[in-house]
């Protein structure tokens, strides 16, 4: 099981690692319209950035 990422969202790792490999995203704003992630309460959005490095 991955990690929770976006508790407000309950959105995992692996859902925004896939999201970000499948459709080239390169934005927390990209991220957060293919998978909601970080559009609650925004704590998450530091991490996004983080997944995003890690994965461009």
């Amino acid at each position: 099981m991955s990690d929770t990422i976006c508790h407000c969202m309950n959105v995992d790792r692996e859902t925004i690692v896939k999201a970000i490999k499948e459709k080239n995203l390169t934005t927390v704003e990209e991220v957060q319209d293919a998978t909601t992630a970080g559009t609650g309460c925004g704590n998450c959005i530091p991490d996004i950035e983080e997944i995003l490095v890690e994965n461009s």
